[in-house]
């Protein structure tokens, strides 16, 4: 009998859920059973706990970033990663077995399934008082408000009182991204105006958002603050929002649009603006994940001071319904997949 410290060895397969061609939504994702992955250098393997679901999930599924991703099939989708590590890969010295830890894989996935390795630079310990279910939710959603409201001039190390941005602007606010992006701007200190469906007003405003606009109406299509503000800053967490009704609401001496699902289209914009030199500029945000604002965000969660609101979470056997949920669009807050639960 080993003692209570040792961990469990680690089986040789596992249950995964994959897809082995582009398209095919929820239908298109199967039950397997693939042997556990070995970490390879600079990498640790976690018995996974959750992982949450991100629409760039779907769309790689969908064929948006063909021929680049994903790199092979069959594929197991998700990054956004929460387990515990139970190996080390060479040159990883700052984990051990039995850390509780939160990860991003992206683009690499893995995460619907039992075991899954990460980057150690892109892990960090997982405190207590933050679950392995919140955990899972912050890497991508959290990183890209985050880094979404720095592209649009917010800083978060409390000098920007005098300089930064005063009004903020959040589309699809009780979305992922959108949920965390009201909350930051409101920890910076801004003035935030969020738009939403009529059934989450209270929600958003439950929030922190200072004025909460249902999309569905005419004001809150024009994107109109009801108190008249124009915003400085702007995350756009919401697809198709036309690109002139956004600068119809910027403010008069600049304001920056910060898109966290840029098209062509954007990416367009956002060249002529360079161009251009307009002071009205759309800034398309590629998710760069970074360790330190992962730690910070972490801190933020054990503090209580950035709250995640779980939509929905599923044991790895129904993974598919917890793809088509986020494919539907309408989740409020993130969509968990746990491992370790019930089934």
């Amino acid at each position: 009998h080993a003692g209570h410290g040792a961990a469990m060895a680690t089986p040789r397969t596992m249950r995964a859920v994959q897809y082995d061609k582009y398209g095919g939504g929820a239908e298109g994702l199967k039950h397997v059973e693939v042997p556990v992955p070995s970490p390879k250098k600079g990498e640790v393997l976690l018995k996974m706990e959750a992982a949450s679901i991100n629409p760039i999930d779907w769309k790689i599924q969908k064929g948006m970033l063909r021929p680049f991703l994903p790199g092979k099939f069959p594929f197991t989708p998700v990054g956004d990663l929460a387990g515990e590590v139970v190996e080390l890969g060479s040159g990883v010295t700052n984990f051990k077995p039995g850390d509780k830890v939160i990860s991003i894989s992206f683009p690499s996935g893995g995460g619907l399934a039992e075991y899954a390795v990460a980057p150690a630079s892109l892990t960090v310990a997982r405190p207590p008082e933050v679950s392995a279910v919140e955990g899972a939710c912050l890497p991508a959603a959290g990183g890209s408000a985050l880094q979404l409201l720095k592209l649009a001039g917010v800083s978060f190390d409390g000098t920007s009182g005098a300089t930064g941005p005063k009004n903020a602007l959040v589309t699809a606010a009780s979305g992922g991204v959108g949920h965390y992006a009201v909350q930051l701007a409101k920890l910076a200190g801004l003035h935030v105006t969020a738009t939403c469906g009529a059934r989450n007003v209270d929600f958003v405003r439950g929030l922190g958002a200072d004025e909460v606009l249902d999309y569905g109406t005419p004001e809150g299509a024009a994107l109109r603050s009801p108190s008249s503000r124009r915003y400085d800053a702007v995350a756009n967490c919401a697809a198709g929002v036309p690109w002139p009704a956004l600068k119809a609401v910027l403010a008069d001496d600049g304001g920056t649009v910060a898109d966290v699902t840029p098209g062509v289209g954007a990416a367009l914009t956002s060249i002529l603006q360079k161009v251009t030199f307009a002071k009205k500029r759309l800034a398309p945000l590629m998710l760069a994940p970074r360790r330190e604002e992962m730690e910070w965000l972490v801190g933020l969660a054990r503090q209580g001071k950035l709250r995640t609101t779980v939509d929905s979470r599923y044991p790895l056997s129904r993974a598919q319904e917890a793809w088509a949920k986020s494919m539907e669009g309408h989740a409020t807050g993130k969509i968990v997949v746990e491992m370790g639960g019930a089934e």
